[in-house]
């Protein structure tokens, strides 16, 4: 059941972030990366361990995938954010689990925020890169502090609700 509730969160969390962005436009891009990017890079990593041993690299591609398919569904103009985001939320997820396989061993606030720090990183360059044609270096550092203190507080919130009942 949490597995369910956590995937429907980040597929809403996706969505919402891409129409908002295709309508606000880069301006939105903090306020989006804090509370619904941090979100998504967090609630990969329950997924993550929900999934070891269980197709974890497909069902994240599909979960990625979905995420922006619905985008495009919900918002055909959002066309570019869609694709936008798959490549973004793709890199990001490849280096959140490299990331979080090398700190399998240690605590999981240090592996999940861990983690968030470098693909906060590589979906900071991709997504406005694809979807806007920017490479600033303030529009992606505004965005990679909005993600990692995002994916921090989010990591309080899981570790306090969906975690801790694991534990």
């Amino acid at each position: 059941m949490r597995e369910k509730l956590v995937i429907g969160g980040y597929l809403a969390a996706a969505v919402a972030a891409n129409i908002t962005v295709q309508y606000f436009g880069p301006p939105a891009m903090p306020v989006i990366a804090f509370l619904m990017i941090g979100l998504d890079l967090t609630s990969r990593d329950y997924l993550h361990e929900a999934w070891q041993g269980k197709n974890l690299g497909l069902k994240m591609l599909v979960l990625i995938g979905g995420g922006s398919l619905l985008t495009y569904l919900v918002n055909r103009d959002a066309t570019r954010v869609a694709w936008a985001s798959f490549l973004a939320f793709a890199s990001a997820g490849a280096a959140d689990a490299m990331i979080y396989a090398l700190l399998h061993a240690k605590a999981r606030r240090l592996k999940v925020n861990g983690s968030n720090m470098v693909s906060a990183l590589a979906d900071s360059v991709v997504f406005p890169a694809v979807a806007f044609g920017l490479l600033a270096p303030k529009v992606i550092a505004l965005q990679y502090l909005a993600k990692v203190g995002g994916g921090w507080a989010w990591s309080m919130v899981l570790d306090n609700t969906l975690w801790k009942e694991n534990s």
